[in-house]
C-alpha cells in the first residue's frame, strides 16, 4: 500500500525537475556571446628573414705624407676656418699642404712644362716638313723621342708636386685630424687626416644555411635602429657566400644600406629585414585570433548570428600577421575579440 502512494508523487518530482533542467539548457543556449568582428579584406604580406648586426662605414682611410715639409692645415671654403673633425670634403679637396722650396725647385716643373712646349712645337715643324719631303723619318723620329721625354719629364714633375698635397680620395667626412703645429716640419709618412664615407653603409651578417638558396644579390632589405624609432632605411644584398662554417651552419652576407641623411652612424648595432618575397592580393589576418587546438589551427568567423568554427592553414607568417591560404576567403566577418569562449554554432552578438 505504502508503494502505490510513493509513486505518483515520485513521478510528479522528476517531472518537475526535467521542467527546470529544459528551461535551464534553454536559457544557457539563448544566451549569446559578445564578440568583435572584421570584415576580412586582401591584402599583402612578405617573406622576410630578420636578423642583427653592426653597420660600417663604405669607405674609409688614413693619409700619411709622402715627403717631408712643413705643415700647412689648409682653410675649408664651407666653414671659413681650417679644417676641423666632423667636416665634410668632397673628392679631391685640399686638406693638408706641406711646404718645402728646395723640393719644389728640385722638381722644376716650370722649366719642364716649358721643355715639353717647345718640344711639341719642335715635333709638329717637323711632321709638316716631313708631309712635304722636307726632312727625313730619322729626323722625325728624333723629334718624336724628345717629345716623349719632354712629356715624361713633365709628368713626373707633376707627381713629385702632388706628393706635398694631403686631398681626399673620396667625398666623406673629416673623422681624425691630429693636431700638428701650423709650418712646423713633419717627416713623410706621417698620418695626418683619417676619412669615412657612410651616405651608404655595409651590413656584415651570419644567416642561418636554411636559407641559402632563399638569399639573391638585389634582394631589398630595412633597416632599423633603436635610437631612430621612425626612420627605417633601406638597401640591398651585395655579395653572398656560397660556403658554410662548420661551426655555425651560417653563411656569411654583405648588405649596403643607403643612408641619405646620414642619422645612422658607422659601429651603431641595427635590426635588419631581408625581403626573400612579396604577396599581394591575399587573406592577411591578425595572428593572435589564430587558436590552436588538437584538430589544428582555427579561427570563428559569424554567419547569421552563430559563431562557425573555420580550419586554417597558413602560409607566409610576419611578427604579428599571417596569411590564410586556405579557410577563409575575402568578406568573412572574422571574430578579432571574445573568440576565446566559443564553440561551433556559438550564439553571438556583435558589439563594437
Amino acid at each position: 500500500m505504502k508503494l502505490k502512494l510513493y509513486t505518483p508523487i515520485a513521478f510528479a518530482a522528476l517531472l518537475a525537475f526535467s521542467a527546470c533542467s529544459n528551461q535551464s539548457t534553454n536559457a544557457e543556449t539563448d544566451t549569446a556571446i559578445p564578440v568583435s568582428v572584421e570584415d576580412i579584406k586582401l591584402g599583402s604580406i612578405e617573406q622576410t628573414i630578420n636578423t642583427t648586426g653592426t653597420v660600417t662605414a663604405s669607405e674609409e682611410t688614413t693619409l700619411s705624407t709622402e715627403t717631408d715639409g712643413n705643415y700647412v692645415l689648409k682653410v675649408n671654403p664651407r666653414t671659413g676656418r681650417k679644417f676641423a673633425l666632423g667636416d665634410m670634403v668632397e673628392k679631391g679637396q685640399l686638406i693638408i699642404e706641406l711646404e718645402d722650396k728646395e723640393y719644389l725647385n728640385g722638381i722644376g716643373l716650370e722649366a719642364k712644362e716649358l721643355n715639353l712646349k717647345i718640344a711639341q712645337q719642335t715635333y709638329d715643324k717637323q711632321k709638316s716638313l716631313y708631309d712635304k719631303g722636307g726632312v727625313t723619318l730619322s729626323e722625325l723620329s728624333s723629334a718624336q723621342v724628345s717629345l716623349v721625354d719632354a712629356k715624361d719629364a713633365a709628368e713626373l714633375a707633376q707627381i713629385q708636386l702632388e706628393k706635398m698635397q694631403v686631398r681626399a680620395p673620396f667625398k666623406g667626412v673629416i673623422t681624425e685630424l691630429p693636431t700638428y703645429t701650423q709650418y712646423t716640419k713633419v717627416a713623410s709618412g706621417t698620418e695626418v687626416v683619417s676619412l669615412m664615407s657612410y651616405s651608404k653603409l655595409m651590413l656584415e651578417a651570419n644567416l642561418p644555411e636554411k636559407y641559402i638558396n632563399d638569399l639573391k644579390s638585389g634582394q631589398e632589405i630595412r633597416v632599423m635602429n633603436y635610437t631612430l624609432p621612425d626612420d627605417t632605411l633601406h638597401g640591398r644584398v651585395e655579395e653572398i657566400s656560397p660556403a658554410i662554417s662548420t661551426d655555425t651552419r651560417t653563411f656569411t652576407t654583405k648588405m649596403a644600406v643607403e643612408n641619405p641623411g646620414m642619422k645612422l652612424r658607422p659601429g651603431m648595432y641595427v635590426q635588419a629585414e631581408v625581403i626573400l618575397d612579396r604577396k599581394d592580393s591575399v587573406v592577411v589576418i591578425p595572428k593572435d585570433v589564430v587558436v590552436s587546438s588538437r584538430r589544428g589551427k582555427i579561427v570563428y568567423v559569424v554567419s547569421k548570428g552563430t559563431a562557425e568554427e573555420k580550419q586554417v592553414t597558413f602560409g607566409y607568417e610576419e611578427d604579428d600577421r599571417v596569411e590564410i591560404t586556405s579557410g577563409l576567403k575575402a568578406n568573412d566577418r572574422l571574430v578579432v575579440k571574445g573568440f576565446e569562449t566559443l564553440r561551433n554554432r556559438s550564439k553571438v552578438k556583435i558589439i563594437k
